[in-house]
């Protein structure tokens, strides 16, 4: 699905410019062609996200948690949202491990088929020291994602994983 499909010229061409200056490290420039986007289509999740790209480019995260906050209210089944948001609270000022995991947790029991939201919370728990805890969310990550046939690409990703460095042993025994 294309999700620039419902904005229309040159909002979407705007929107889409000022994420190939994101993916380029320029945020800045991403900033300058969001400017140019119509009032009404700053609502647009995709606007939303690129906005949220800009700010974490910049280590502006209270701004980019506040951003976070909006896709969530505006599209609360895009679980991307919540991930940037607690991406966001990890590093604001005022934020941490804990702020992270709380602003994740909810998100299990709406996205269950999601290997991103277990395998943040194994991530945050294995931080903050609860080993256990990181090896629960860790295997819940693990058989959503045998449900989507990526288990190769999750284990090496848990591998590299500083977040998962305490539970490396285990991860290279799977």
């Amino acid at each position: 699905m294309n999700v620039l499909a419902d904005l229309e010229p040159p909002d979407s061409h705007l929107v889409r410019a000022a994420e190939g200056w994101v993916e380029l490290g320029l945020p800045g420039e991403a900033e300058a062609e969001l400017a140019g986007v119509a009032p009404e289509t700053r609502a647009h999740p995709k606007f939303l996200h690129v906005t949220w790209a800009v700010h974490a480019g910049r280590r502006e995260w209270s701004l980019a948690h506040a951003v976070a906050e909006v896709i969530i209210q505006t599209a609360p089944d895009d679980v991307t949202g919540w991930v940037h948001r607690a991406y966001a609270a990890r590093r604001m000022e005022g934020g941490g491990l804990h702020r992270a995991w709380d602003a994740l947790r909810p998100a299990a029991e709406q996205f269950p088929t999601e290997t991103i939201v277990p395998y943040n919370l194994a991530c945050y728990a294995c931080q903050m020291g609860n080993l256990d805890a990181a090896r629960q969310w860790l295997g819940r990550a693990k058989v959503v994602a045998q449900k989507h046939g990526g288990t190769e690409s999750f284990t090496q990703m848990a591998l590299a994983d500083p977040d998962l460095a305490p539970l490396r042993g285990e991860v290279m025994a799977w």
